[in-house]
Order: structure tokens, then sequence, then C-alpha cells
């Protein structure tokens, strides 16, 4: 199940096949990791992995949205807040995927004592932010499941 970032080379396509399809799956499983990520998942994951793959792309696209409409709040023209949004999510996703740790490493990396990172990201959690973000992924699974 690809995801739309397909067309840009960015897709997390995920792949289920059973043993004796061992030899065939190689082949699509090379031309998937061209075009993004290709993890080999069992097949009861499917129905997760297209709620995590495929509708995380709207939930990522909301999470910029939302970014976009703070720095819109705080100062800037809507152009350069979604350019600064946007980019600041691929940095954040970039460096996850080359450093292969977990993302409280890299929070950590950005949050200072009695800082202006720590006290956002205390608000956010004290407004829902992770368990809203959880419950929806659980809402979309159980919608596919239907």
């Amino acid at each position: 199940m690809p995801n739309i970032a397909i067309q840009f080379g960015e897709s997390a396509t995920c792949i289920a096949f059973t043993e004796k399809e061992k030899s065939a799956a190689k082949p699509v499983i090379d031309l998937f990791q061209q075009l993004g990520t290709a993890p080999v998942i069992e097949e009861k994951l499917m129905d997760a992995a297209t709620v995590l793959g495929a509708c995380g792309t709207a939930y990522a696209l909301r999470y910029i949205r939302a970014s976009m409409q703070a720095g819109i709040e705080i100062g800037f023209d809507s152009q350069t807040a979604l350019a600064i949004a946007a980019q600041t999510a691929k940095g954040a996703a970039k460096m996850l995927l080359e450093e292969k740790i977990h993302p409280e490493q890299l929070i950590d990396r950005v949050t200072t004592p009695q800082g202006c990172t720590i006290v956002g990201l205390n608000e956010m959690e004290h407004q829902g932010f992770s368990s809203s973000l959880i419950k929806g992924i659980k809402t979309s699974l159980q919608k596919i499941k239907e």
C-alpha cells in the first residue's frame, strides 16, 4: 500500500508476502525501495500500515497546517509560515531517518531547562496533543476494519 508521496520517491510502502512467495517478493521490494521505503510486514498488519502510512500523510499535513496557522498568529505571512513549518517537519523526519534514534533523544537536543521549547511541549501535552494523535490513528484503524 503506497502513499501519495510515492510521486516524490518518498512513500512508505509496506509489503506482505507468504513464505512460498518469497522469491517473487524480492523484485517488488526492490521496486518500492526505489520509491521510498518498503518495510516487509505481516499480512495481519496491512490495515494498520494503511492507517499509519497512508492516513498518516494527512495527519502530518494537519500538523504542518497548524504550525503554519500559529506562525501567522505570531507574525509571519502565510507563505513564509508554511515554508518554515514544512521545512522544519522535513528536517525533523530526516534526522530521525538518518540517525535512527528515538524521537525523545532528538527532542532533548532542542529542549533546554526553563526554555521556550519545554513550555510549548508541555502546553501541547496538557491540551492532549499526543493523546489526540494516538486516538485518531486508532479510530482510523477501527474504521478500516469495518
